[in-house]
């Protein structure tokens, strides 16, 4: 049986935006049919939140929209040795991706493996010479939970730029394209 493959997404705490993120992805690969081939977890560079939970926030939000709601997840920094084994980093910030870059040091296989998230979101306002923040993932920690709502539109805005670019990754690897 072939490796998985494997999509990590990063945040601040893994709280909030990178264990929706990861959800509504897991959650939309399944339904392209492509579950059992592509594993998808989370993590965050800080290690203030280890350990706990989803924020109630963010499950409220997930589960007013039919999604899981993470129960079971538990916050985990993120490590080098993450950059190594995923084939794909999604960063919800810029500073994000910087650090995670910086994280990489200089495996060059491994910073290639880091994408924004928004990029893949077809009306991201993503122009050549755009500075890469422009493409962040709204941070809700802060607001009432009406931002949860927009970090989740956010997410869903790119999940299926996502899932068409992990389905080329495996066509690549199992060689269906030409």
């Amino acid at each position: 049986m072939a490796l998985p493959y494997r999509v990590m997404t990063v945040c601040t705490g893994n709280i909030c935006r990178s264990p929706m993120a990861e959800i509504v992805l897991r959650e939309r690969l399944a339904a392209a049919g492509l579950g059992d081939q592509v594993e998808v977890d989370s993590t965050g560079l800080s290690d203030e939140e280890r350990g706990n939970p989803v924020d109630w926030r963010a499950r409220a939000v997930l589960r007013r929209h039919g999604y899981p709601t993470g129960e079971g997840h538990r916050a985990r920094q993120t490590r080098a040795s993450h950059l190594q084994e995923r084939d794909l980093v999604l960063p919800m910030t810029a500073a994000h991706a910087r650090a995670l870059r910086r994280l990489a040091g200089g495996d060059p296989a491994a910073r290639a493996r880091i994408r924004m998230f928004r990029s893949f979101d077809p009306a991201a306002p993503v122009e050549s010479g755009q500075p890469e923040h422009v493409l962040d993932v709204d941070d809700p920690w802060y607001g009432p939970e009406e931002g949860f709502e927009t970090t989740l539109a956010e997410v869903e805005a790119a999940v299926d730029g996502i899932v068409a670019h992990v389905r080329s990754a495996l066509d690549y690897r199992n060689g269906l394209t030409d």
